[in-house]
């Protein structure tokens, strides 16, 4: 069974930094992109950010832009978004997806796009 494991949420103030981390499959870890996806509570997911592999690119939200970077470490096999300035309304779960499909710039935030998904982690962003 592939797994996508997320790790390093939780509570933070308002200004503070957290790193997520996305343990990924070795069996998938070469897919075409890796991205991040939130969803707060009662609301729809939403796109963060995604680096595609292939194409060489990363694509952020512009919510998170210049605060959050997602980057992937071969050697570990994990994809991590590390968030810095952090604002209550960063607060989600944030779940971390991959794709062997192909994309670059805009198509990478289509949630539809993704084929494996992890469970989640919650970050939770106090004022």
């Amino acid at each position: 069974q592939v797994q996508l494991v997320e790790s390093g949420g939780g509570l933070a103030q308002a200004g503070d930094s957290l790193r997520l981390s996305c343990k990924v499959d070795g069996r998938i870890f070469s897919g075409s992109a890796m991205g991040w996806f939130r969803q707060p509570t009662g609301e729809k997911r939403e796109f963060v950010a995604a680096l595609s592999w292939r194409a060489g690119s990363t694509v952020y939200a512009d919510s998170v832009k210049g605060r959050f970077t997602i980057s992937r470490d071969n050697a570990k096999n994990t994809v991590d978004l590390q968030m810095n300035s952090l604002k209550p309304e960063d607060t989600a779960v944030y779940y971390c997806a991959v794709t062997g499909r192909l994309c670059a710039g805009y198509r990478c935030s289509l949630a539809s796009l993704y084929d494996y998904w992890g469970q989640g982690t919650q970050v939770t962003v106090s004022s």
